[in-house]
């Protein structure tokens, strides 16, 4: 489920971008379906970008998980 997330996002936001151009006739309704899957769409693109680069940051350290402290036991 984690791992869809970010694409359930981009789908919902691509999504309610076509609906608020084919609403475009009401200006407030399909501003605010457009502007709520403007931030969909970059909202799963940045959860999938900052994942990236987590699991990159965490392979490079070869570290299973950055969070565990050693010193706390």
């Amino acid at each position: 489920m984690y791992e869809g997330l970010p694409w359930l996002y981009i789908g919902g936001g691509l999504a309610a971008l076509v609906v608020s151009y084919w609403v475009g006739d009401s200006h407030t309704a399909g501003l605010l379906v457009g502007l709520a899957g403007l931030a969909a769409l970059l909202g799963g693109v940045v959860v999938i970008l900052r994942r990236r680069d987590y699991r990159e940051l965490r392979s490079q350290y070869r570290q299973p998980d950055l969070t565990d402290r050693r010193d706390q036991g």
